[in-house]
C-alpha cells in the first residue's frame, strides 16, 4: 500500500493529459480516456520503460470508475423529468421494443453466420444489443442535449434495456453456467426489475412535497451527506435485486429533479460527475489487452458495421413511432450506438462459462471501436443527417414550416 497514493496521482495526471490533448484537437474526450488507459494498462508493459501497471491501486481505480457511472446517470436524471417519463410510457415501451428487437436479431445473425455454437451466439447477441449508459450519459451532458425532445426516448430505451438485461442475464446464467434455466426465476427477475423501477418513479413523484421539506437543509455539509447517502443506498439496493446500479442512480435523479432543490443538487454533483466520470473511462481502458485483439479484428469490424446500420434504423423507427422529427430520430440512432460496460459484463459471463476464447477479445475491440465512433457520430449528427437526407429524402425534411427544435452548429437540437 506504500505507493497507492502515487499510483492514483499518476492515473489522474494521465487522464488530465489526455483531456488536454483532446481539447487541443477539439475531439470527444471519451476515446482519449479509454486509449490512455489501454496504453498504460497491465497488458501493455512491454511498450514502456516505466512500470504503469497500477498494481496496488487497480481495485480503487475500478471502484472510483463505478462511482463515476453513478454520478453520470444521477446527473442525467436531474436534467430530465419523471413526469415526462411516466407520460411517455407507451411510446418508450414501443421504441424500446423496436430497438431491442432489431439489434438483438442482428446480433443473432452475426453469431450464426460466423458459425458459432448457440451459447456463443447468444452471448454475442447480448454484447451487440446493450448500449453503454455511461457513454450515452456523458455525451448527452457534454453536448448539452439533456433538454432535447429525443432525450426522453433515449433515457426510456436505456431503462428498457436494463429490464431486458436483467431477464437476459438470468437466462444466460442458467444456460452457460449450469446448462439449464428456470422459467420461474427468469419471470421473477423481470417482474422485480420492472416493478422496482415503476415503484421508485411513482412513489418518488408522490413524495415530492415530503422531499422538499427533508432536503430543506441549510448546512451544505449535511445536505451533501444526505444526497450522497441516498444515491449510494438506492444504487446499491438496485444491484441486490439485479437491477443495474446505474439505473438506480438514474431513478433517484429523475425523482429529485421534481423537487425545489434540483439546482442546488446539480451544483453539488457537477465536479464529482466530471472527476469520477473521467476515471471510469480510464479504468475501462485498463481492462483491454491490446495483444489479444488481433484474432477478432474481422469479426469485430463486421459487427460494428451491422450495429451502426441496425442501430440507426432502430433509432429512426423508435423516434418516428413516438412522433419525433427525422432530425430528433436521427439523434437517437447516433447517440445510443456506443457499447461499453454491459457488453464487457456479458463477455465475462461467457469466459466464466468456459465458452470460446475469442469472445473476450471480440467484445473488447468491438466496444473500443464503438466507444470511439459513438461520441464522434453524435457530435457530428447534423452532418450525418444532412448526408443521409440527400439519399433517403426523409419525409419531414422538406416541410416549409420548421420544427419546434433548432439544430445548432455543434449538433445539438
Amino acid at each position: 500500500m506504500n505507493h497507492l497514493v502515487f499510483e492514483v496521482g499518476l492515473a489522474i495526471a494521465l487522464i488530465a493529459l489526455s483531456g488536454l490533448i483532446s481539447s487541443k484537437l477539439r475531439f470527444s474526450v471519451i476515446p482519449f480516456y479509454i486509449l490512455i488507459g489501454m496504453a498504460v494498462g497491465p497488458h501493455a508493459m512491454q511498450w514502456w520503460h516505466f512500470d504503469f501497471r497500477f498494481i496496488e491501486s487497480a481495485p480503487l481505480i475500478e471502484f472510483m470508475g463505478r462511482i463515476g457511472v453513478l454520478f453520470l446517470l444521477f446527473y442525467l436524471g436531474l436534467e430530465f423529468s419523471v413526469g415526462r417519463l411516466i407520460k411517455s410510457g407507451r411510446s418508450i415501451a414501443v421504441g424500446g421494443s423496436i430497438y431491442i428487437g432489431i439489434n438483438f436479431t442482428l446480433g443473432l445473425l452475426i453469431g450464426f453466420m460466423s458459425g458459432f455454437p448457440l451459447a456463443e451466439t447468444l452471448i454475442i447477441a447480448g454484447i451487440t444489443t446493450i448500449s453503454s449508459s455511461a457513454i450515452v450519459a456523458k455525451v448527452l451532458v457534454d453536448l448539452k442535449r439533456t433538454a432535447n425532445s429525443e432525450t426522453e426516448m433515449i433515457l426510456g430505451i436505456i431503462m428498457f434495456e436494463d429490464v431486458f438485461l436483467a431477464v437476459y442475464i438470468s437466462i444466460l446464467s442458467g444456460l452457460v453456467l449450469s446448462g439449464s434455466s428456470s422459467l420461474g426465476g427468469v419471470l421473477l427477475s423481470a417482474v422485480i426489475a420492472l416493478g422496482f423501477m415503476l415503484l421508485v418513479l411513482i412513489i418518488g413523484r408522490k413524495a415530492v412535497p415530503l422531499l422538499n421539506r427533508l432536503l430543506n437543509i441549510r448546512s451544505n455539509e449535511l445536505f451533501s451527506l444526505v444526497v450522497f447517502a441516498s444515491l449510494f443506498l438506492l444504487a446499491g439496493f438496485s444491484e441486490t435485486i439485479h437491477v443495474a446500479e446505474a439505473i438506480g442512480a438514474l431513478l433517484l435523479g429523475l425523482v429529485l429533479a421534481e423537487t425545489d432543490h434540483r439546482e442546488r443538487i446539480e451544483h453539488l454533483i457537477l465536479p464529482f460527475r466530471d472527476f469520477f466520470g473521467a476515471i471510469f473511462f480510464f479504468s475501462f481502458g485498463l481492462t483491454i489487452n491490446p495483444m489479444e485483439l488481433g484474432g477478432a479484428v474481422w469479426l469485430s469490424l463486421a459487427a460494428v458495421v451491422v450495429t451502426l446500420i441496425g442501430n440507426y434504423a432502430a433509432g429512426m423507427l423508435a423516434g418516428r413511432s413516438a412522433g419525433l422529427s427525422s432530425k430528433a430520430s436521427n439523434n437517437i440512432g447516433l447517440t445510443i450506438v456506443s457499447r461499453g460496460e454491459f457488453s464487457i459484463i456479458l463477455a465475462n459471463l461467457g469466459k466464466a462459462g468456459g465458452l470460446m476464447t475469442i469472445i473476450q477479445p471480440f467484445a473488447a475491440l468491438y466496444v473500443l471501436i464503438l466507444a470511439i465512433l459513438g461520441p464522434l457520430l453524435t457530435k457530428e449528427s447534423k452532418h450525418v443527417y444532412n448526408l443521409l437526407n440527400r439519399v433517403f429524402k426523409f419525409k419531414d425534411a422538406q416541410k416549409k414550416k420548421p420544427d419546434s427544435m433548432v439544430l445548432h452548429e455543434d449538433g445539438s437540437v
